[in-house]
């Protein structure tokens, strides 16, 4: 169980005895999102995805807590982290539970996906946060339909697409979604991650969009190559946007599947 008694929910998909991925989504909280990416990695792994909790009082270590606990109740005991934008931020909190805890979950690797540590311009989230707390349900409503118009054209080749904006729109939709959101915005603001990103020297890969509005990729590859020990890289795809395993989710498997060792 997460904060305050809620659930982190957690589908598993592929066999056991494969590498395995687990996917730490963005504000939106779930894996609505990453579909067209998952089948893009086909059999090659165990992909574990989750669903934060639509809570405004959970902080980042309860949030990363819910996963450790998800994870382990499906006899999941080591894999990647793949953490997009601010699944960046679960990852960084799981990684500080795990330094006191050797004997538990290891983490094999983190990858950032559109993700960072210290958000470099944190001044930018009071008013990002505020216009998303008092938009217009009909605003808000238009703007998610037209990303999910978005999703659609970038992963209209991938057979379940429609289905998964489908699900995405009706799960923004639910009761207490949007100040979930403004809270996961807070937390945002609010970490400072660097500590535990100096101490960290598991592999720590990168890929992001070249055409990122959100997230300044420069700074944070910049401040990774300096003060990180296990920085390896980063692939930057140029005609991607923040969502880069939604825009590029064949690249992006590719690209994934190579810092894994996978076999193609």
């Amino acid at each position: 169980m997460a904060d305050g008694g809620q659930i982190t929910e957690c589908r598993v998909h592929g066999d056991a005895s494969r590498p395995t991925v687990l996917y730490l989504p963005g504000l939106h909280g779930d894996w609505t999102l990453v579909g067209a990416f998952r089948s893009a990695l086909g059999d090659r792994v165990r992909f574990v995805e989750f669903a934060y909790p639509r809570s405004v009082t959970a902080g980042l270590p309860g949030l990363a807590a819910g996963v450790l606990r998800s994870a382990e109740s499906a006899g999941i005991r080591h894999g990647w982290l793949l953490a997009e934008s601010f699944g960046s931020q679960v990852a960084w909190a799981l990684l500080d539970i795990l330094a006191c805890d050797p004997a538990g979950f290891q983490a094999d690797g983190l990858i950032l996906a559109g993700g960072f540590v210290r958000f470099p311009w944190p001044g930018l989230i009071r008013p990002v946060r505020s216009m998303l707390a008092r938009m217009p349900e009909s605003a808000l409503d238009l703007l998610l339909r037209a990303f999910a118009g978005w999703v659609r054209f970038c992963n209209r080749e991938s057979p379940g697409s429609l289905a998964m904006t489908e699900e995405f729109l009706t799960r923004r939709r639910e009761p207490g979604e949007r100040e979930a959101m403004v809270h996961r915005l807070e937390l945002i603001r609010d970490h400072d991650p660097r500590p535990r990103a100096r101490a960290f020297r598991g592999p720590v890969w990168s890929v992001t969009g070249g055409w990122d509005p959100v997230v300044p990729w420069p700074l944070v590859h910049r401040w990774l190559k300096r003060d990180c020990p296990g920085w390896r890289g980063a692939e930057v795809f140029w005609n991607a946007d923040h969502t880069v395993l939604v825009s590029q989710p064949g690249r992006a498997a590719q690209v994934v599947g190579r810092w894994m060792g996978l076999r193609e």
